[in-house]
């Protein structure tokens, strides 16, 4: 072979290798129960993640780049989420997603932090879109890790604004489950309850065991005898979805505040007895949604039918900010797309949302909402898996107003200027 042939043919080669480098997915571990108590909950993160994905593979995905969701079923596991994180390290996985079960986060956030500093160059981001314990964004935060959906705190303080002027509220049970979460909620709760609703009477404060319970009414039954006439839970999945079907069965007249009446499974367990009685506060409002947001249903609902809702907008912002962190920063690095995702605001699908600095917390819009019926006026959409409910707007909460101090002292490793 000749000079000039020999020269053509390493040009070949290395347009060869850099195109094949460029036609690399880049993967994603969906990190989630898919099977057990709560897989229908994780199932639904999955459908409406991968949706989000092929939009955005779509338009070109990230610096020509596409994405590849990986399910990997933890079966809400803390210990199987660290095995399976330790195959998603294994298999080249870089970002990471969960959010059911704070016990999980906690346990991925501390694993992906030992991992990163053992392993530099197998570094994982994790996008936590749903694990709400506040301790994530305050002592226990990580550079490796950026929370999308707001903190239990933060849903704490919107629910309390909506009750500090309803004299009715007299008597307040407090039900959660039994781990971490439940355990932030039942405290800041009590607390919240003991600043600015002085004068009501706590009655109840009870935790049971997450994804175990299959018959509620004997804690409804505990809520009746105590005459409380309003609820709060953090319950979510199935522990949520029995709750109220059993209070529902029971005739229980108190009104309930909670994180996740919203989401699959529970309004269809709500129904009529739970019109102007269930309350939520969540960032997802279908009939606050902005056109992008309305047009993002519209082709959800056409592709998995008009019984779902994508109701986990976090979803759309952790892609969004992941994918402007990679174009900007010109890289799929780990370090070098935290860094550039730190601070960053888009444009949301309810209003701005940022991206703060100093804890990696998501500032956001959020709403208390009222369980209605569809009105085609203050309630347009159905809630998931009814026809006749959805969600009326009492209060929407600015970003700015939601946003809380922090005790996070971010620690930052080095980011090397070579790609």
């Amino acid at each position: 072979m000749d000079r000039r042939a020999t020269c053509r043919f390493f040009v070949a080669l290395v347009l060869a290798v850099s195109f094949s480098a460029g036609a690399e997915n880049i993967k994603i571990a969906y990190i989630d129960p898919l099977s057990g108590m709560m897989a229908a909950t994780g199932d639904h993160g999955l459908r409406e993640l991968q949706f989000v994905v092929e939009r955005i593979n779509a338009k070109g995905g990230a610096n020509g780049q596409k994405f590849e969701v990986v399910p990997m079923d933890n079966k809400l596991s803390p210990q199987e989420s660290l095995a399976l994180l330790n195959r998603a390290v294994d298999e080249g996985i870089h970002y990471v997603f969960q959010g059911n079960g704070s016990s999980v986060a906690g346990a991925l956030i501390d694993g992906i932090n030992k991992n990163n500093e053992r392993n530099p160059d197998k570094r994982v981001v994790f996008l936590n879109y749903a694990a709400v314990d506040p301790d994530f964004t305050n002592s226990k935060c990580s550079f490796w890790h950026f929370r999308f959906d707001a903190n239990s705190d933060m849903k704490l303080q919107a629910i309390m604004s909506t009750m500090i002027g309803k004299k009715e509220i007299k008597k307040v049970y407090i039900i959660g489950q039994d781990y971490s979460f439940g355990h932030q909620v039942s405290k800041t709760a009590k607390q919240l309850l003991k600043e600015k609703r002085p004068d009501v009477e706590l009655v109840g404060d009870e935790l049971h065991p997450l994804a175990k319970v299959k018959d509620f009414a004997p804690y409804v039954a505990k809520i009746q005898a105590s005459g409380a006439d309003t609820v709060i839970t953090g319950n979510w999945g199935s522990d949520l979805a029995l709750l109220i079907r059993a209070a529902r069965d029971a005739g229980l007249k108190a009104g309930f505040y909670t994180f996740y009446a919203g989401v699959v499974g529970a309004p269809t367990a709500i129904g009529e007895a739970g019109v102007d009685r269930v309350k939520v506060v969540s960032y997802y409002n279908a009939n606050e949604g902005t056109e992008k947001e309305l047009k993002f249903i519209e082709e959800f609902k056409k592709k998995y039918g008009a019984t779902e809702d994508p109701y986990t907008t976090t979803m759309q912002h952790a892609m969004d900010l992941l994918v402007a962190a990679m174009n900007e920063s010109k890289s799929t690095d780990p370090a070098k797309v935290a860094r550039a995702m730190e601070g960053k605001k888009v444009s949301g699908y309810f209003g701005e949302v940022e991206m703060r600095k100093d804890d990696h917390q998501l500032i956001q819009p959020l709403y208390v909402m009222t369980f209605a019926k569809v009105d085609g006026k203050k309630v347009k959409f159905p809630a998931d898996g009814t026809k006749d409910f959805g969600f009326r707007t009492d209060v929407k909460i600015d970003a700015a107003k939601t946003a809380m101090p922090t005790s996070c002292q971010m620690q930052r490793p080095q980011v090397s200027a070579n790609p």
